[in-house]
């Protein structure tokens, strides 16, 4: 009798588990549960409908700092498949990538319906079968003279067996969510919201929105919480992978805060405070004659230095020779450490992601395997490990899923032999 092999969720994570274990376990059947009438979602929105595949690091140590959690399991995970073995398996099914300025990979293409049409043909050259619009509502384990299986309830009343199962149904942001997994023994993480941006209601800044600052420094008011990179101002406050690189490091944090907290911007990313006071007297010579509003010496966007000039109460008229002290005080720190209220959140576009899941103690990383159950397995971002905007979520899921299929094969060709 065939091995049935479960599933669940048609997400990354899912679809590479079920190609590459369809591949090798021809004498199996392979079937992706989706509860949704959508595959690959996520695949289709990211990195604006290009697909943000993976980054280009290539050094499993420097990967692993890429994951606020769950590093110590990447590591070993990362052993197995990484970066080099995603870009290689794309592209010898004619995906070729190419690399940004700022490492993250995208298909040549720049369309993300490259990937899907990629992993949708695997699929049904291997004859993955796909069920959707199947909620899974239990799996219950039975084993009966030394035979183990699932049998997997949905939420429409129909239910079917497996010998093996996948889950890869991607984060919930509810611990109650994983009630039907909680209930097989498993602990959850608790989890909560790690990609957003931060809320400014109120704040005159978001008269700016669409300026982007190329290199800024932000930091979390009373935390040792600090990134720096592009920073976007928003119709909401602001985002970008300054932003968005903060909210992963600080998720439980920010999280505890209810999301109320205060941050430092340093514009200008060249000084602190300290040195800009130093510099300042020669700053001034340089442009005496010229004016203030009129010679940015700080590469900033003319909207954002004409911003600080109004916050600093600063003529933009008036020749940088003619600027008071006590102005020019309060621009020096308006440009090194600009105070915003933070009042809320809000999803980066439609890529969410949580941190929590699944206890990473309770995984085995070389296999995928749970260590509760035999024959259970979870990829993607059902485990407590999440990774910093930039492609890292996406190539966990492609590691967890083709480890956890590698594993799987191995114990039904072993056991068929």
């Amino acid at each position: 009798m065939k091995k049935r092999i479960v599933i669940i969720g048609g997400g990354a994570a899912g679809f590479f588990c079920a190609v590459n274990l369809a591949k090798v376990t021809t004498d199996c059947e392979v079937i992706i549960i989706e509860k949704s009438n959508k595959l690959l979602s996520k695949v289709r929105v990211s990195g604006g409908g290009r697909c943000n595949v993976t980054h280009a690091c290539f050094d499993i140590l420097s990967l692993i700092k890429k994951y606020p959690r769950g590093t110590n399991f990447l590591k070993k995970l990362f052993h197995h498949f990484n970066t080099l073995n995603t870009i290689q398996w794309f592209e010898e099914r004619g995906v070729k990538l190419k690399t940004e300025s700022d490492g993250r990979m995208f298909p040549v293409t720049d369309s993300s319906q490259s990937v899907i049409d990629c992993l949708m043909a695997e699929a049904n050259k291997y004859s993955v079968q796909i069920m959707m619009n199947r909620e899974v509502k239990e799996i219950a384990f039975q084993s009966k003279q030394d035979v183990s299986s699932f049998n997997i309830a949905f939420s429409n009343s129909e239910s079917m067996q497996a010998d093996f199962v996948v889950v890869a149904c991607g984060g919930y942001p509810k611990s109650t969510m994983f009630q039907w997994l909680t209930a097989l023994g498993h602990t959850i993480e608790n989890p909560v919201p790690s990609l957003f941006s931060f809320n400014m209601p109120g704040n005159k800044m978001m008269e700016l929105m669409g300026v982007s600052v190329e290199k800024a420094s932000v930091k979390i008011v009373g935390s040792k919480l600090s990134e720096e990179g592009p920073l976007l101002i928003t119709h909401w406050g602001m985002s970008g992978p300054a932003i968005l690189k903060l909210s992963a490091w600080g998720a439980r944090e920010l999280s505890e805060k209810n999301y109320h907290f205060s941050v430092l911007i340093n514009w200008t990313n060249r000084y602190n405070e300290e040195q800009l006071r130093r510099d300042w007297q020669s700053i001034r010579i340089q442009f005496a004659a010229q004016k203030i509003g009129n010679r940015n010496p700080f590469n900033l966007p003319n909207r954002l230095w004409l911003f600080l000039l109004s916050e600093s109460n600063i003529n933009p008229e008036q020749r940088w020779a003619d600027m008071p002290a006590k102005e020019q005080n309060k621009l020096i720190k308006n440009l090194t450490a600009q105070s915003f209220d933070v009042k809320g959140k809000t999803t980066f576009k439609e890529e969410f992601v949580t941190c929590g899941g699944i206890k990473l103690s309770e995984i085995n990383p070389n296999t995928m395997q749970s260590r509760v159950f035999p024959h259970l397995y979870f990829a993607g971002e059902i485990v407590d490990v999440d990774g910093v905007t930039g492609g890292f979520n996406f190539q966990h899921a492609w590691s967890s899923g083709w480890v956890a299929a590698k594993s799987i094969a191995s114990d039904v060709i072993g056991k068929s032999e």
